[in-house]
């Protein structure tokens, strides 16, 4: 039977983009005005990583829940923006810590810059991410920011002390991504029924839905790093392996392949042994791993998608329902 999340009905939905085409636009010129600097290489930096772009999922889900619950009021640009630049800064770090040296297809700004300037830049950025929150004037908001910024810190340490481990659990995987990735998209659908003043049972599947989706997101970007092409997802296939990742693919193969099949994979994560990638992803591929990767993102965005039962029917529902889909059956 037909998973929900990937039905025709649910497909036809709005795309979120193209809705919220002309507030995205109302964020983008918060980001510049709030960007400015008069120090030069953060303005450098800072302009070069968000004009790469992506997919701006995040800010969305702030307009989309505001606009769902009839907030129409501009503190959900303002908000919209803060989402995305917290999500930059992270990646300022994170690219640094995975020295890593491509992301949407460009090179990385610690490649370009060296990482003194990304990490100082990124430090810019996330309290750039803070003086605006607060001028929003609502202690709520600084209360699910400052709280989902302090997760997300936690989360990049549990992900640096798993490294390089073949033992780590399924349990203990996921609680990474619902630390360093589902908490900013669940921080962000919280966040605009927080400025649509909604009820706290709205509030919390509100937040229930970003949690899902974001989990379900990291869930495809991961067997991407092993089913996708570099030109595609804009980064260095193999790149989760080189860093000694063990996600759920890796993790799922292992469970299900033959002896040795085990322990060239272990090997692999405890070397970050990229040499040997195409007998990795062969394992991989042929083990069903992948495809058990892609259902259980899709049982998350499922889960998603159940949440927004407390929404009203409106064009900004159905382009939630949208993305629960785009976000499974995405190839980058």
């Amino acid at each position: 039977m037909q998973s929900p999340a990937s039905s025709p009905a649910a497909g036809a939905a709005p795309n979120a983009a193209l809705l919220m085409a002309a507030d995205m636009k109302e964020v983008d010129g918060v980001i510049q005005r709030r960007l400015a600097s008069d120090v030069a290489l953060i303005n450098q930096i800072a302009h070069y990583i968000i004009s790469a772009g992506g997919k701006r999922i995040r800010p969305m889900l702030v307009l989309l829940f505001s606009s769902a619950l009839g907030f129409e009021g501009p503190e959900r640009h303002e908000l919209a923006a803060t989402v995305e630049f917290i999500h930059t800064a992270t990646l300022l770090h994170d690219d640094v810590v995975d020295e890593s040296a491509l992301r949407r297809g460009r090179k990385t700004a610690n490649a370009l810059f060296g990482n003194a300037a990304s990490v100082l830049v990124g430090d810019f950025v996330y309290s750039r991410a803070f003086q605006m929150m607060v001028s929003v004037n609502r202690m709520r908001v600084l209360e699910v920011l400052a709280d989902a910024t302090n997760v997300i810190a936690e989360g990049e340490v549990l992900q640096l002390m798993n490294m390089h481990d073949p033992d780590l659990s399924v349990e203990d995987y996921l609680r990474v991504i619902r630390f360093k990735t589902a908490k900013l998209f669940e921080a962000s659908a919280r966040l605009g029924a927080v400025l649509a003043e909604a009820s706290e049972p709205v509030e919390e599947s509100c937040a229930a839905y970003g949690r899902a989706l974001g989990t379900a997101f990291q869930l495809v970007d991961d067997l991407l790093d092993y089913e996708g092409a570099t030109d595609q997802l804009g980064k260095n296939v193999g790149d989760d392996l080189r860093e000694g990742k063990p996600t759920l693919p890796l993790l799922l193969a292992m469970e299900r392949g033959t002896g040795d099949e085990r322990a060239l994979i272990r090997q692999a994560i405890e070397e970050g042994e990229v040499a040997r990638l195409p007998e990795v992803v062969e394992i991989v591929r042929h083990t069903g791993a992948l495809a058990a990767t892609r259902e259980a993102a899709r049982a998350e965005a499922d889960k998603a998608r159940r949440m927004l039962d407390v929404l009203g029917a409106s064009a900004q529902r159905d382009a939630l329902l949208e993305l629960c889909v785009r976000s499974v059956e995405r190839s980058s």
